[in-house]
């Protein structure tokens, strides 16, 4: 046991689960990479759990698999239903014992959300997410599927694996068995509650009696389901029971189905922000039940559990940005964690455009066996001009390979874009990454030189100059884009500029969407509060959202959607924001001028007139590179990276990758 100075001793309070010691209270939860159905994707899948497990992570959980071929999220691979593939998976196991930890295979079948022709589900009711019907299981496919995931949890422990969690919640086939929104049957599979939940309980009964005793069964219930004709919280207790009876020996919980009109792990969702759903069953079961969603820092997961509203809390994207996130905080080093930002970024929306998963904030995550460095064969000087996030990636990579590194700065501070983006209601975990990179510049002795522009003169002394000087925001060509109403975003959300009661914000792209909110939601609480956030949202409670703190009109020149900025998986989330705060959009505008009257254009060749007392330019930016010439003319070598090199849509992804591969062979 962690000794009692310990400022996490709950986290690190040892824990029985199926006759295993778990030494701390931690499940990293399970995440698709991609890397599941990629060519060469179990040496790469077993080298991201090793790791993790090295820096003492003691229990984790795959990404899903299916037990059956409807049940495949995707057209291609995905499923765990034979012996080539049971040895296929050997290396994963075993490369994780080998490092100290335990690791489960998630059975996941998508029901009507797998995204392919074959999709069954227990009603032929199509999805709002999905294009296809599914078809609905006879009584002869039920038992076939009941059966199917029995045999792949002795295919799971025939291949090393410590257990299986049966993956139950988020919507997908025992869940859709489970609610009525989903379930119209009239058999014994369907109608009344107990029927309902039957399939579940065989699943884990069925389950449980294929594995050995010490095999872990884990099963992911759903404390929430965030739609019509889902289970009651009465319902989800005594359905809890049956799973408990039935044989699982611990009970991860999961909130809401994809379809639910709320977040659920994206940065609008404070801090533990679900933890109260969970709770609802501390007590009613007897194995250990898990928290989960939004918990990204020890300090939550110590509140947690020291309050006793779990046994233990899931986190899953915290280890995609800090593999050593348990070590670290047994080591009372948490201000050396690299946290997770909930940006959704790299991992969900790489998922869902069917590329590997990695993590902003860490691209070496599920990159482990192809972006690695050491030290330099030969340390050189390096100059990093620009200490936004690029800079910063690079300035750190290159100084832990023993690189002697200035970092240049122009401003007060580092940060670049992310200055600005962590004023944004929501965005306020980009603070972390702030902190994480203050500290490993010093941890590095890196030479950080503010209020110093860097240019070639000054520059002229080092071996290599690593370009980060990011972007200069576009001015767009207007009559009367000089007119005092007028401010770019980096004026109003560094506080130079304050905005009137009435905003049109020109571009409806990240940047515009961003600031759009900045300006509704000014002073709002809901990102931060679970109270808050609940009540906007209206889980539970009726909906009672903030008042707009601005009356804002958001504009494009384009035609198409607004409202939704880059982020696949967390664009609607800001359009419904934006909508519920009365945001007007107006796609297809053409500027024409903007004087004391507001901003005028014409839309689909209609004259239109908005009136305003500010004017914001969010239209889009320029590489900021001016220095590359005059190094190149020197003979310097430059390595332009991040805006510095493309601006486009501002993407710190990109950025930080850049850097960090420049960076990890010079």
């Amino acid at each position: 046991m962690t000794d009692a100075a310990s400022p996490y001793p709950t986290l690190f309070t040892p824990i029985e689960v199926a006759g295993h010691t778990l030494p701390n209270r931690i499940l990293m939860g399970s995440m698709h990479t991609c890397l599941e159905e990629a060519e060469g994707g179990m040496p790469r899948l077993a080298a991201f759990y090793a790791e993790r497990a090295r820096h003492g992570c003691a229990l984790m959980v795959t990404g899903g698999f299916s037990p059956t071929r409807e049940g495949r999220m995707m057209p291609g691979p995905g499923t765990f239903e034979t012996e080539d593939q049971a040895d296929a998976h050997r290396v994963i196991p075993e490369a994780v014992h080998g490092e100290g930890g335990r690791i489960l295979l998630q059975l996941l079948h998508s029901g009507r959300y797998g995204y392919h022709p074959d999709i069954v589900a227990p009603s032929p009711i199509k999805s709002p997410i999905n294009r296809d019907t599914p078809r609905e299981l006879d009584e002869a496919g039920i038992e076939a599927t009941i059966d199917a995931y029995a045999r792949s949890a002795a295919l799971a422990e025939k291949a090393g694996y410590d257990g299986v969690e049966i993956m139950g919640s988020e919507g997908y086939l025992i869940s859709q068995f489970v609610a009525l929104h989903t379930n119209k049957r009239e058999d014994r599979w369907g109608g009344s509650f107990e029927n309902r939940i039957r399939f579940a309980v065989e699943v884990v009964r069925r389950t449980r009696a294929a594995v050995s005793p010490g095999f872990i069964v884990m099963y992911r219930i759903s404390v929430l389901d965030g739609i019509e004709g889902g289970l009651s919280s009465d319902e989800i207790v005594a359905f809890a029971k049956a799973i408990e009876a039935a044989g699982a020996d611990i009970i991860n919980s999961g909130i809401g189905w994809h379809e639910a009109r709320f977040p659920t792990i994206t940065q609008a969702v404070p801090r533990g922000g679900w933890v109260w759903a969970t709770e609802r069953l501390m007590g009613a079961v007897s194995v250990p039940l898990i928290a989960t969603n939004r918990i990204n820092t020890p300090d939550k997961a110590e509140e947690i559990l020291a309050a006793r509203q779990a046994d233990m809390v899931s986190m899953a994207r915290p280890f995609l940005a800090d593999p050593a996130f348990v070590e670290k905080a047994e080591a009372g080093r948490a201000g050396d964690i690299n946290t997770c930002i909930a940006c959704n970024q790299a991992c969900l929306d790489q998922y869902f455009i069917d590329q590997p998963v990695s993590c902003l904030v860490n691209p070496r995550a599920c990159r482990e066996t192809e972006l690695s460095w050491g030290p330099a064969a030969e340390p050189k000087k390096i100059a990093v001009v620009g200490a936004g996030p690029a800079g910063l990636a690079a300035a750190t990579v290159a100084a832990e390979r023993g690189h002697a590194v200035a970092l240049f700065e122009a401003g007060d501070e580092i940060g670049g874009q992310f200055t600005l983006a962590r004023r944004i209601p929501g965005k306020e975990e980009f603070d972390e990454t702030l902190r994480y990179f203050r500290r490993r510049l010093d941890q590095l002795a890196v030479d950080v030189r503010l209020h110093t522009v860097a240019d070639a003169d000054a520059l002229a002394a080092f071996d290599e100059i690593i370009l980060a000087t990011g972007v200069s925001p576009r001015v767009p060509d207007i009559e009367g884009i000089e007119h005092p109403m007028v401010m770019g975003y980096a004026d109003l959300l560094s506080g130079r500029r304050q905005a009137g009661e009435r905003v049109a914000v020109i571009g409806a792209g990240g940047i515009g969407v961003d600031v759009a909110l900045y300006l509704v939601e000014a002073g709002h609480r809901s990102h931060l509060d679970p109270a808050a956030f609940r009540a906007t949202w209206g889980i539970g409670v009726d909906p009672k959202p903030a008042e707009p703190a601005h009356r804002v009109t958001l504009l494009q020149r384009s035609d198409g959607r607004m409202g939704s900025g880059p982020g696949k998986t967390t664009g609607w989330v800001h359009r419904m924001s934006l909508l519920r705060a009365g945001v007007e959009m107006i796609a297809g505008a053409a500027y024409q001028r903007i004087d004391d009257d507001g901003l005028h254009v014409t839309v689909k060749g209609e004259p239109r007139r908005v009136a305003c007392d500010s004017v914001v330019i969010c239209a889009g930016q320029d590489p900021l590179a001016d220095l590359a010439p005059a190094l190149a003319a020197m003979g310097k070598p430059v390595h332009p990276v991040g805006g510095a090199r493309l601006a486009g849509e501002l993407d710190a992804e990109r950025a930080i990758l850049e850097a960090t591969r420049v960076a990890a062979v010079l």
